[in-house]
């Protein structure tokens, strides 16, 4: 407990401050907390030299400029740089058995008592400033942080590596290597690339900072590092994603861009506040690998045939669903690539634009400004567009105009959130699609997901029961008693994880007369998959299994990802 009844006492005596200015000052210290003296400085009521000056001749303390005092780095070493911090304390000198040290505030007594118990000394204040105390303070804390950050570059190597700022501005080679901060986080980065991460995620602990990366869809812990580097990468990020550095309390969004050898990486970036700092997330997109063919997602050739055929369709919608990172975007992108051509008008609203597309018109939604999906879209429609890409499906205004679209002579492209193709029908109809306009325009829904890709170079073959397959319903009527399977085992071209890379599976929901039927009547979810499996559709479950049967994926895989049927 800090001494606000002396602090009260000192500017009434001295006649620094109108009472009822204190009483305010204590009102808006009782609504918001924080340290008396603090808030008078804040309201302009008293400036801190003359606060300063009041205290030390109140208290018989004396004051020391510390601008004009060379602190010595031997004595800092006998406090933690913790209980420095937390107190705002600066040890100075050390002469025998006294330690003296500058005070920001001289009222909190339980700082002396603390310092005594830690350094077993005997403590004589001096006072000082508190902003030269906060500043020395902070060098201190950045000098640590640097030291802290060198012991981690000298593990790593030096990164090729060259910023593309959204404004022209650069950063030179010199500043890259001049600047620890900078030089790990550009480290950090290119590790990820070379891992093939997809997300990195920076989530500051209690006293540590865990650092993962998400690899082939799972999430592994790659490094903890101190708590004081935290908010230095926090603000680094924040500097080359061009948000606001000052911002603590808010979530905020961003991108930057990196280029090495020659690949450019784009980041999305999110920024969350939690109760132990700034949790950043970051998506890495390599626009190097350009855009993927339908043939290259792994599809089984039944399900592109349907897809490809839904595709060349005059008009119509076709829907891609799937939780985040299923890869829905890429087979949207694929799809547009298919059908293609110099005769069509191609327009997308994204948000945000992931990959460019030379022959297509772009449209990067801005919720601040007013350009929605719904607003974009109902543009569009007087662009005389042939096929139209809306990122998402997320309300019934744009559901409304997306279906209209369709009906109106316009391939409509889009993704739902849902985990079934049967499931993204009943959610439509819950959004308040009329059920006959959506039996006139939906042409198929594709529900998808990825599954890690067996290592070529270790899988590992492996025998399991035939009653385990037939208990799974796997498609291997002509199996004999033992069934082979191939597993993960690990080596260093996978990172010892047993998979390297992903590959799609899908369910692919065709409309037919009897399906249209039953969205008519308002049939239930099961109803809709169970007569589109009697039409030939095979669940993701199953198309997963016809990847363990021809060595592509494991089994333990695909029960992780699908749910059962």
């Amino acid at each position: 407990m800090f001494l606000q009844d002396k602090l009260k006492e000192i500017l009434i005596e001295k006649k620094l401050i109108a009472e009822d200015d204190l009483k305010n000052a204590l009102k808006l210290q009782k609504e918001k907390g924080g340290l008396l003296s603090d808030i008078l400085i804040k309201m302009g009521l008293i400036d801190e030299k003359r606060l300063t000056l009041a205290l030390s001749q109140s208290l018989n303390i004396p004051v020391l400029r510390l601008s004009k005092f060379k602190i010595d780095k031997e004595v800092i070493k006998l406090m933690p740089l913790e209980l420095i911090k937390k107190y705002q304390i600066l040890p100075l000198a050390k002469i025998g058995k006294i330690l003296t040290v500058a005070l920001g505030d001289p009222l909190n007594i339980f700082a002396i008592d603390d310092l005594k118990a830690v350094t077993g000394l005997h403590i004589n204040p001096i006072l000082a400033l508190p902003s030269e105390v906060k500043e020395n303070i902070n060098k201190l804390f950045a000098q640590d942080t640097e030291r802290t950050l060198e012991e981690i570059l000298k593990k790593t190597e030096k990164p090729n590596l060259e910023f593309i700022p959204v404004q022209k501005e650069e950063l030179s080679t010199q500043e890259v290597e001049e600047a620890p901060i900078v030089k790990y986080t550009y480290t950090l980065l290119k590790k990820a690339i070379e891992k093939r991460a997809s997300d990195i995620l920076i989530e500051p602990l209690e006293k540590k900072v865990k650092i993962r990366f998400r690899i082939d869809g799972v999430l592994r812990e790659e490094e903890l590092i101190p708590k004081n580097v935290h908010n230095f990468i926090v603000t680094r990020i924040k500097v080359m994603s061009k948000l606001n550095v000052a911002e603590h309390r808010l979530p905020q969004d961003g991108r930057f861009k990196i280029k090495i050898n020659e690949r450019e990486i784009d980041f999305r970036v999110s920024i969350l506040p939690s109760s132990f700092g700034e949790k950043i997330a970051l998506r890495v997109l390599d626009k190097s690998m350009g855009l993927l063919d339908l043939d290259s997602l792994g599809f089984e050739k039944d399900n592109l045939e349907k897809i490809k055929k839904s595709a060349s369709m005059p008009h119509g919608m076709i829907l891609v669903c799937g939780p985040s990172g299923s890869g829905k975007t890429t087979t949207l992108y694929a799809i547009l690539k298919f059908v293609d051509s110099p005769e069509k008008n191609l327009i997308t609203v994204e948000d945000p634009v992931e990959y460019q597309i030379k022959t297509a018109t772009q449209i990067n939604v801005n919720p601040e400004v007013g350009l929605t999906f719904a607003s974009a879209l109902r543009s569009i429609l007087r662009q005389d567009p042939d096929i139209i890409m809306v990122g998402e499906i997320r309300d019934s205004e744009t559901l409304d105009i997306a279906i209209k679209a369709a009906l109106t002579g316009h391939l409509l492209l889009s993704t739902v959130h849902t985990t079934t193709a049967s499931g993204a029908i009943v959610r439509l109809l819950n959004m308040g699609a009329e059920n006959y306009l959506l039996t006139s325009c939906l042409i198929c829904v594709i529900a998808q997901r990825l599954v890690r890709k067996l290592c070529e170079h270790c899988k590992e073959e492996k025998l399991i029961k035939r009653e385990i397959i037939e208990r799974l319903k796997m498609p291997c009527k002509s199996c004999e008693e033992n069934v082979r399977v191939f597993v993960p085992k690990g080596c260093d071209k996978c990172f010892n994880t047993g998979y390297l890379g992903r590959i799609g599976i899908c369910e692919v929901l065709s409309m037919s007369n009897e399906i249209r039927e039953l969205i008519l009547k308002n049939a239930q979810e099961s109803e809709i998959r169970n007569k589109a499996r009697s039409e030939g559709m095979r669940t993701l479950r199953e198309d997963g299994f016809v990847k363990v049967i021809k060595g592509i994926t494991s089994l333990d895989e695909v029960l992780r990802i699908t749910a059962p049927d």
